[in-house]
């Protein structure tokens, strides 16, 4: 077979509006493109072809091989969605790595951003204490520096909700922390348990605006020495227990409510059945149960790609539920579900946030965590913005309560 030019080939299963330039000399595409590819070495295109679609374009681009030229990685992500790498047979493939060169037709390792369970996570067992442990701190504890950049001043790392679509970031974090306190009706001296609690910004929400008793848990340690420092520098240590440690060690019971925002993406759709029953049996009777998580938009498709690119740079281990399956599976732990909500466009406006904020902090992200892990976050969130955008992934709270004798405790009609 005749080999033919680099950028020649690949412009074939890019789209039309996307410019290639190879190291070869080559290039492909219209010269104003908004979008450029630079392929700087064969080993890109080992990464693009031995795994087609987004891990292998992933792979390319964290590790240096491939670089590109675009307004913005949102951008970027949106044209390379309609690439064709994906969609090749095997037999396509190989054709154009012969027509490429025996260069381009060899394995290549990932590179260290990647998460495998052969390389990471081999010899635990799925969701075990363990390995939830090391999946959590692979995701969390990168560097509580990156992470102000990129959460801003709420240091809030969950869907916020926009009260208007020109509230900023913080305003609507603080509107989001705000509508989950009113969902479960806190008071002065009512007792939260807050599992999966981040750095503390719902646990201090509650305590300093309703007056709340909160016990806030994380597996991630970088995130409870950041909680713990905000709740001593906000006096209010004698109200406010943040824990480094798994949900399931809670002892304590009688709580008055929970709040979850985050955390059920993490523990696995098998663990959903337990986790539920262990919050419900925290509860007193007419508690009330906050569960906020990402989603997907049925209960039929796969959980999650395992040859994706998010559980394998992300969120390790990590699965969406249908939302189906969450207001099922609390029904089973014996509780009410009283209120749902999907609130998927308000997480694409929370990921443009976070966008803006790392390219507004882009040099110094790099300097701090390295560029391919920079690329790495920089790919996950503006691709988890697209997939909001389109519907792919969404946003579900849903609000349930412990009614003994169908006593609730619920208003006629929402407080909030």
């Amino acid at each position: 077979m005749t080999r033919i030019p680099v950028a020649e080939a690949l412009a074939s299963v890019l789209p039309r509006q996307t410019r290639v330039e190879a190291y070869d000399g080559s290039a492909a595409g219209p010269f104003d493109a908004q979008v450029v590819l630079r392929v700087q070495s064969p080993l890109a295109l080992s990464h693009l072809v031995s795994a087609p679609g987004e891990l292998g374009m992933a792979r390319a681009y964290i590790s240096g091989e491939l670089d590109a030229d675009a307004p913005d990685h949102y951008t970027l992500l949106r044209a390379l969605a309609k690439t064709k790498l994906a969609e090749l047979t095997w037999a396509e493939r190989m054709q154009v790595l012969r027509s490429l060169g025996r260069e381009a037709v060899h394995w290549v390792e990932p590179p260290p951003q990647e998460v495998g369970a052969k390389r990471y996570l081999s010899g635990l067992r799925r969701h075990s204490r363990g390995r939830d442990a090391l999946a959590i701190a692979h995701h969390y504890d990168v560097s509580n520096t990156f992470y102000r950049w990129v959460l801003g001043a709420s240091m809030a790392y969950t869907c916020a909700v926009y009260p208007t679509p020109d509230a900023t970031l913080e305003q609507a974090q603080e509107a989001k922390f705000d509508l989950v306190c009113r969902k479960l009706g806190l008071r002065p001296g009512m007792r939260l348990l807050d599992v999966g609690c981040g750095w503390g910004g719902m646990a201090l929400h509650a305590a300093r605006q309703y007056g709340a008793r909160v016990v806030a848990v994380t597996l991630s340690r970088q995130q409870a020495e950041w909680g713990q420092q905000a709740v001593a520098d906000a006096g209010l240590a004698g109200q406010v227990d943040i824990r480094y440690g798994d949900y399931r060690d809670v002892r304590e019971g009688g709580f008055d409510a929970i709040s979850s925002i985050g955390l059920t993406e993490h523990i696995g759709i098998a663990q959903i059945p337990a986790y539920a029953a262990f919050l419900a049996g925290k509860l007193v009777p007419q508690g009330r149960l906050l569960n906020h998580c990402i989603t997907r938009p049925d209960d039929h498709s796969a959980p999650i790609s395992k040859r994706g690119f998010i559980p394998r740079y992300v969120f390790p281990d990590g699965e969406l539920p249908g939302v189906g399956r969450i207001v099922r599976d609390l029904q089973r732990a014996g509780l009410e579900v009283r209120h749902e909500e999907n609130l998927r466009e308000h997480y694409a406006l929370t990921c443009q946030a976070w966008c803006d904020n790392l390219d507004a902090h882009w040099d110094e992200a790099v300097a701090e965590v390295g560029l391919g892990t920079a690329r790495v976050w920089a790919l996950y969130l503006a691709g988890s913005r697209l997939g909001f955008e389109r519907g792919e992934i969404q946003l579900h709270q849903v609000l349930a309560v412990k009614s003994p004798a169908g006593i609730s405790g619920m208003p006629l009609r929402p407080a909030w």
